[in-house]
């Protein structure tokens, strides 16, 4: 009687180990890769080697071969694309050939002839999670840290490994469409409830023995649209019905109100996903590779990719900053939050979960129960996935007081945060007042927007540990800190509140002193401008709509009345100490004055300005807008409304890194696109300049200088490189 060899059989390459139990006659296969496994030819090669080698050649295939799992040496299951090689990459020919090899070599798991389970041991995002859906079966751990899902429209791209075709016909057209056009990442309770997996398990020991039972339990899965009697998608309308045909037009005309048609990567998704739908899997599949090339080679995945993932990895690695010295702590435990408004009581919140003791301090009693309750909502809606005694533990570091003693207490504060109104005299008395509360090396740091540190710090005792730190608000969402280093301000104080940015999950930008530092700087010419529009008696409505077809996030007048222009007046009467009142009056004041004061429209949160509000929702622009304006263009449209728009940031920003406020111009793009939302299609103000024609940018300035003013006048920086030919980011593909 022969032997039946129950030897673990192994193999191994560059990307993949391998490995097969004739017991069970399971094999399993474990992307290996060095440090992080990421979609490239190393990857390609190794699992296309480590999937013949499981199913043996087709003239002869592996004998006793029940199933494959496909699971992960590292914390996560697979990165998704090497995004080195797609910036890179300009030849349509080869990337279209990658695409194809990647999407075929999906094709061949699928196909295997036996049960293939995803056994996802940590996330999978893009092509990593594409990889899980060309397996028949997905089981995860049960954990809220993992996330499953297709982001590739954020980086201007689209899903290239076949996410297109397999997610609609597996959870839907509609579901798929919105996960996909939105780039959603769910995390794994959400991804089973969404369908995007299968199953969860309870850890990593339960993960493989859950796959091996599935593939025991269905010993002749094939996919959903590899079985013959597919008819589309498992849930909704079919492809090509009337009803699929009027989801498609509805998802059309929703992402045209959401996107002005300005990115490409979403339209060109939706496109993928609709045509594809209407044909066999393997032709969809090539649909969706033609218009995944387009992408690749295109201008606008190559901006986005420079800045929101190369700029923003190297912010948030804190690249070309100072850090601790190695065994050197920031020495921050205790942090003061001076001011119980949402910013203030946000930022509680956000110290608060990151582990620190907060103290909320206010002068007021109604205020700092408001900022309280504010908290308290924070804590609800963003830790519900906590126990009672999670959340508990959470609000146990905050102490709420009126008592300036409060900060003395344990030794002092080691990191107080003014976030008191916007007033040098204010916040002066502030410093005097609570400085002292101080730990012996404690920092003390302003929320201002725009006042220099250099000021606030004449009345400190330790101006060397004096910092701005400027967020955004709401405080809880927003990613930007914009860190201020004043003149006197220690590298150990900036790279101590560096290790704090990083502990809180901020994306900071370090930037010099100088007024409105950069990025108000750059909003307040943002929406100064549209009111200045306005003002020259352009239609509001083109104003609005020019920015949102230039790619800007809000538009200037609803964003100018969110901030409110009640500010907007205080601001000015600030900036003209620093700028002059030539450079602040004119005709956006004077329409902001009459709105304000003539016809008390403060803002959203007054209930009216430049919009029209009921119960705080927008209704339409306010009709007497243009009875205010005091003269009727020459010149109008949404083209040159946009590019209006759009200059006069680039100025700003560009005047910003002349003068040494910004250090680089990666971090001018950083802080734009996160911060204050300018175009993300553009990369950011540099990225945008350079696709244009420089020589041409500055004698349009020029013209727009003579005709409105000198906050047009081209710097001296952009004169030079357009003489040159240079660009701000030359290495660009």
């Amino acid at each position: 009687m022969e032997t039946v060899m129950t030897e673990l059989q192994s193999h191994q390459n560059p990307a993949v180990r391998g490995s097969f139990d004739p017991a069970t006659g399971i094999a399993t296969l474990t992307l290996a890769m060095p440090k992080v496994n990421v979609i490239n030819d190393t990857f390609g090669e190794g699992l296309r080697d480590a999937l013949a080698w499981a199913t043996g050649p087709k003239d002869s295939p592996r004998e006793g071969l029940k199933g494959i799992i496909v699971t992960s040496a590292h914390k996560d299951f697979c990165a998704g694309a090497d995004i080195d090689k797609i910036y890179a990459m300009r030849d349509a020919a080869e990337v279209f050939a990658a695409t194809r090899s990647l999407s075929q070599l999906y094709r061949a798991i699928e196909t295997a002839g036996v049960p293939v389970v995803a056994a996802l041991n940590g996330t999978a995002l893009g092509g990593g999670y594409e990889l899980a859906l060309a397996c028949h079966h997905r089981v995860a751990v049960d954990s809220p840290k993992i996330k499953f899902g297709l982001p590739e429209v954020q980086l201007g791209l689209l899903p290239g490994g076949g996410g297109t075709q397999r997610l609609p016909r597996l959870i839907g057209i509609q579901p798929a469409v919105e996960a996909i056009l939105q780039g959603k990442e769910f995390r794994a309770p959400k991804a089973k409830k969404a369908g995007l997996v299968d199953a969860l398990v309870a850890d990593q020991d339960a993960l493989l023995p859950a796959a091996a039972q599935w593939i025991a339990d269905n010993p002749k899965a094939k996919q959903p649209w590899d079985e013959k009697k597919f008819r589309g998608t498992l849930s909704g309308p079919r492809p090509g019905s009337p009803d699929a045909r009027n989801m498609f037009m509805a998802a059309s005309a929703m992402l045209r109100k959401k996107t002005a048609g300005v990115f490409v990567a979403p339209e060109a998704a939706l496109s993928a996903i609709q045509e594809g739908l209407s044909l066999a899997f393997d032709r969809a599949l090539e649909v969706e590779a033609r218009y995944f090339t387009g992408l690749v080679v295109g201008d606008q995945s190559k901006d986005m990719i420079r800045t929101l993932w190369f700029s923003r990895q190297a912010a948030l690695k804190h690249e070309g900053l100072p850090k601790l010295a190695e065994g050197d702590a920031a020495g921050i435990e205790r942090v003061a939050i001076l001011g119980a408004g949402m910013m203030g009581a946000g930022l509680a919140y956000i110290c608060a979960d990151a582990g620190y003791q907060v103290v909320l301090k206010d002068i007021n009693q109604e205020a700092l129960d408001k900022g309280v309750a504010h908290f308290e909502a924070q804590l609800r809606k963003r830790k519900r996935h906590l126990d009672d005694a999670g959340r508990q533990a959470i609000r146990d570091r905050l102490t709420p007081s009126l008592e300036l003693s409060a900060l003395s207490d344990n030794g002092g504060t080691d990191l107080i945060i003014e976030a008191v109104f916007e007033n040098l005299d204010l916040k002066h008395r502030v410093t005097r007042e609570t400085e002292p509360t101080l730990s012996a090396d404690g920092i003390w740091a302003s929320n201002t927007s725009a006042i220099p540190i250099g000021d606030l710090a004449k009345v400190s005792a330790h101006a060397d540990r004096f910092i701005g730190l400027h967020y955004f608000s709401p405080v809880e969402v927003m990613p930007l800190l914009e860190i201020v280093v004043g003149p006197e301000t220690s590298e150990r104080t900036l790279a101590r509140c560096l290790d704090f940015c990083r502990r809180i999950k901020k994306l900071p930008i370090v930037v010099n002193d100088g007024y409105a530092f950069f990025t108000s700087r750059v909003f307040s010419s943002y929406i100064m401008e549209g009111a200045s529009l306005v003002a020259e008696g352009h239609d509001p409505v083109l104003v609005e709509w020019a920015a949102r077809s230039a790619g800007m996030v809000v538009p200037p007048l609803q964003v100018f009345d969110e901030v409110t222009l009640t500010l907007g007046l205080k601001a000015s009467e600030q900036g003209k100490v620093y700028l002059g009142e030539a450079t602040i009056e004119g005709a956006a004041m004077d329409l902001i004055r009459a709105l304000v004061e003539d016809h008390g429209r403060p803002g959203k949160a007054g209930g009216a300005g430049f919009y029209v509000y009921k119960d705080g929702r927008r209704k339409g622009l306010w009709s007497g807008l243009k009875g205010l304006a005091k003269t009727t263009p020459e010149r109008t449209g949404v083209d040159y409304l946009a590019r209006r728009l759009m200059l006069i940031q680039a100025v700003q920003s560009v005047q910003c890194l002349a003068s040494g406020v910004l250090r680089n111009a990666r971090d001018g793009e950083v802080g734009a696109i996160f911060g204050i939302g300018f175009a993300p299609n553009t990369g950011g103000p540099f990225g945008w300049l350079d696709r244009q024609d420089l020589r041409a940018v500055v004698t349009e300035l020029d013209a727009l200088a003579k005709a409105h003013g000198d906050r047009y006048a081209a710097p001296d920086l952009l004169r030079e490189m357009a003489e040159k030919n240079e660009k701000f980011f030359p290495d660009t593909p």
